[in-house]
């Protein structure tokens, strides 16, 4: 019987399953060990990868229980690609059906946040305006133009307080974070991207943004959330975090 590379990747990111019927080693004895030792090697390599883009999730669940964790993860999400730094965009979904943290479903939206800031950090460079630029605009061109985005900026939008979360677990004296749902925008002002608090309806507006919507059309979809949004602390969120890199006429 034919082993195909599908049989041995099945064999491989599970731990439980025999080794492929076939595969000998040079002198033509069952290679059961060696398959084994690669077996483990694989496993013991995706968890450390995990281990590596999920910080916040092993430091909340504890590093045993998230290595148990993730040796279901990767039986049910094995890697697409050989690039194991972006592994485990699945997880968020993984953890929403995942029965032993059903308790904490927040932990989904820190693993969204988690990804978000590895996916900035290899994100393709960009060059950010100067903000005086926007100020040098006349009103009315200024809300009917489109703001272009950083390929590093990265939102996210949670029920939960991902932001407080994520502070308690990486600001040292940082106070324990109050139930009130938080939207979060990650950008990279320099090497390393960092996560800043959106303020009521900055979510709704970056939302907008990221659809293609005019200045003056982000500005209504943010008041319809929540009529206090302010423009300015929000413009100021995404100009700090040199996360907007052109100002273009909306309608042609």
């Amino acid at each position: 019987m034919r082993v195909t590379q599908e049989d041995i990747i099945r064999a491989i990111m599970d731990p439980e399953s025999d080794m492929p019927d076939g595969l000998v080693t040079p002198q033509g004895l069952p290679a059961s060990e060696r398959f084994n030792v690669y077996r483990n090697n694989v496993a013991v390599s995706l968890v450390e990868a995990l281990q590596t883009t999920f910080p916040l999730l092993v430091n909340s669940l504890g590093e045993d229980f998230f290595k148990a964790m993730a040796g279901f993860f990767i039986r049910k999400h094995p890697p697409q690609s050989p690039v194991l730094m972006l592994y485990g965009d699945q997880m968020p979904s993984f953890l929403e059906d995942f029965e032993p943290v059903q308790k904490y479903p927040y932990l989904s939206d820190i693993a969204k946040l988690e990804i978000a800031l590895v996916q900035s950090y290899h994100a393709a460079d960009s060059k950010s305006i100067d903000p005086a630029f926007l100020g040098s605009l006349p009103p009315e061109q200024l809300m009917d133009s489109k703001l272009s985005l950083a390929p590093s900026v990265r939102l996210i939008r949670s029920p939960w307080p991902i932001y407080q979360l994520w502070r308690f677990n990486t600001v040292a004296n940082s106070p324990s974070p109050q139930p009130v749902a938080e939207d979060i925008l990650v950008v990279r002002p320099d090497f390393d991207p960092v996560p800043q608090l959106l303020p009521p309806g900055g979510g709704a507006f970056m939302e907008a943004i990221v659809s293609g919507k005019t200045l003056n059309e982000a500005v209504t979809h943010a008041q319809k959330e929540d009529n206090s949004h302010d423009l300015a602390l929000t413009l100021g969120v995404l100009l700090q975090g040199k996360g907007l890199t052109a100002v273009t006429k909306g309608k042609i």
